[in-house]
C-alpha cells in the first residue's frame, strides 16, 4: 500500500524555476485532480450510504425470516463492489495505490463443495466486508464537509482573483457598481473603487494560493479512509506473506533433498557399490592369487578413503560441525580457506545469534563465495559480519568484473527468496566493471 503524489513545497520546484512552487500549485493538474475527487466524493458517498443503510436495514429486518441472511450477504457483496470503485477512483485521481483486499473464501469440510450458503457465511464472517460497510456509512458526513469547504474556497478564490475582469458587468446602483458587501440604514457598501478592486483581487490571490494546501489536507483524510478501510488488513497481508514464505521454504527444502539424493547416488553410493564389487573379487582371488587380492584390497582401501571424504563433504553441506561447535567466525574462516580467491574474514558479533540464523548466514556466504570463485574473476574478496541492533549484517565484496544480476532465474534471486522467507533482505551493488558488494540482513533471533 503506497501513495504517490507531488509535494507542494520548495522540494517540488524544478531546478532553475523562477516561480515558487506555491504560486504554481493552483495551476497544477494534481490540484485539479484532487478537487475533482472531492467533487465526486459527495455523489459517490450518497450512493454508498443509501445502498448500505437500505440493504442492511432490509436484511436485519428480514432476519426473522429465511431471507434476512441472503439479503445481508448481497448487501456486503455490494459494499465490496462499491469499495472497488472507490479504490479505482482514488487510484486514478489521488494516485493512491491500494491493494485489493483478500477474496472471500468459503470454508468447505471434507469433500463437500462450497455452495451459495457457504459463500454468504464467509461474507458475514469477513472483517473486510464489514470494514467496507463502515466506510460506506462514515464517508458521507466527511464527503459533505470536504465538498462544501473545497467548493467554497476554490470557487471564491477564482471569483475574487478575477474580479477586475468581470466587475464591469455588475449592475449600477445609485452610481455604485460592484459587489455589495453589506447594507446599513438602506445604504450599501460596494467594492467599486480601484483600490477596493485591487485589494479584492489580492485577497483572492492569497486564497487561491492557500486553497491547494487545504485540498491536500482534505484528500489526506480520504487517503487514510480508503487505505485503512478498503484495503487488505495487516493480518491478511501477514498471512499471505507467511504463506509465500512457507512455499519458498518448502521448495528450498525439496531442492536440498534432491541435491543430497543426487550427490549420494552419483558419488558416495556409486563408489561404495564399486568398493563392494572389488572386495568380492578380492575374496575370490584370495586363495588363487594372494598378491593380486592384496593389490585389490589396497585399491579398495583408497576407495574407502575417497568415499569417506565425499560423505564428509556432503555432511558439511548439510550443516558443518565447526559451525555448531565454534560459531560463525571460525566456520566462515574455514569456508574462506577453501575459496580459490584470497578472502579476508572479519566477524564482530558480541554473542552468537540463533542457530537457524547462523546456518542461513553461513550458507549465504558459502553461495556468494562460490559465485566469486566461478564467475567474478576477482583477485581478492572480503567477508564482513557484524550486528546492528537486532539484525545480523553480512557483506561479501570482491574486486571482480561486476555485473551480478538478481533477476529471476539467477542464483542471487533464489538466495534473495531464501532470505525473504525469514524476514531477511539481500542488496546487490555490482556495476559493470566492478567492484561487487552484496549485503545481506537477517534477524538476530527467529
Amino acid at each position: 500500500m503506497a501513495t504517490a503524489y507531488e509535494p507542494y513545497g520548495p522540494e517540488a520546484e524544478p531546478r532553475g524555476s523562477l516561480v515558487p512552487a506555491a504560486l504554481r500549485a493552483p495551476f497544477k493538474a494534481r490540484v485539479w485532480r484532487e478537487f475533482l475527487y472531492l467533487m465526486l466524493s459527495l455523489p459517490m458517498a450518497l450512493l454508498t450510504f443509501c445502498y448500505a443503510v437500505t440493504m442492511l436495514a432490509l436484511g436485519f429486518g428480514l432476519l426473522v425470516t429465511f431471507l434476512g441472511i441472503p439479503v445481508l450477504g448481497v448487501a456486503l457483496a455490494g459494499c465490496r463492489a462499491l469499495g472497488a470503485v472507490e479504490r479505482a477512483r482514488a487510484r486514478g485521481l489521488l494516485r493512491l495505490e491500494v491493494a485489493d483486499p483478500e477474496p472471500v473464501r468459503a470454508v468447505t469440510r471434507g469433500s463437500r463443495k462450497s455452495g451459495p450458503f457457504a459463500w454468504v457465511g464467509a461474507l458475514l464472517k469477513s472483517g473486510t466486508s464489514w470494514r467496507h460497510v463502515l466506510y460506506s456509512v462514515i464517508h458521507l458526513p466527511w464527503a459533505i464537509f470536504a465538498f462544501a469547504v473545497s467548493l467554497a474556497l476554490w470557487v471564491n478564490a477564482w471569483v475574487l482573483v478575477s474580479y477586475p475582469l468581470w466587475q464591469w458587468v455588475l449592475p449600477t446602483y445609485s452610481d455604485q457598481q460592484g459587489i455589495e458587501l453589506f447594507e446599513v440604514d438602506g445604504r450599501g457598501f460596494f467594492l467599486d473603487t480601484p483600490f477596493e478592486i485591487a485589494v479584492t483581487s489580492v485577497a483572492g490571490a492569497l486564497l487561491l494560493v492557500g486553497t491547494p494546501f487545504v485540498i491536500r489536507g482534505l484528500t489526506s483524510v480520504d487517503r487514510l479512509l480508503v487505505s485503512g478501510l478498503l484495503g487488505p488488513s495487516r493480518l491478511a497481508e501477514r498471512v499471505w506473506g507467511l504463506e509465500s514464505d512457507r512455499g519458498t521454504v518448502v521448495d528450498t527444502a525439496a531442492a536440498d533433498l534432491r541435491r543430497i539424493e543426487r550427490d549420494l547416488h552419483d558419488g558416495a553410493q556409486a563408489r561404495l557399490v564399486a568398493l563392494a564389487m572389488d572386495l568380492g573379487l578380492a575374496k575370490e582371488k584370495l586363495q588363487e592369487d594372494p598378491e593380486a587380492a592384496a593389490r585389490m584390497v589396497d585399491e579398495a582401501h583408497g576407495e574407502v578413503k575417497l568415499a569417506l571424504q565425499e560423505l564428509r563433504d556432503l555432511a558439511r553441506g548439510i550443516h558443518p560441525a565447526i559451525l555448531t561447535d565454534r560459531g560463525l567466525g571460525p566456520s566462515l574462516s574455514a569456508l574462506a580457506a577453501r575459496c580459490t580467491v584470497p578472502v579476508t574474514v572479519t566477524v564482530d558479533l558480541p554473542e552468537r545469534p540463533a542457530a537457524a540464523i547462523e546456518g542461513i548466514a553461513y550458507f549465504t556466504v558459502s553461495e556468494l563465495l562460490q559465485n566469486i570463485s566461478k564467475h567474478s574473476g576477482a583477485r581478492t574478496a572480503a567477508v564482513d559480519v557484524w550486528r546492528s541492533e537486532d539484525r545480523v549484517m553480512l557483506q561479501v565484496s570482491d574486486d571482480g568484473r561486476g555485473g551480478a544480476d538478481t533477476r529471476a532465474g539467477s542464483g542471487l534471486a533464489g538466495l534473495a527468496e531464501r532470505l525473504d522467507a525469514v524476514d531477511g533482505l539481500l542488496v546487490v551493488h555490482s556495476p559493470a566493471g566492478g567492484p561487487t558488494s552484496v549485503t545481506a540482513e537477517l534477524p538476530w533471533r527467529r
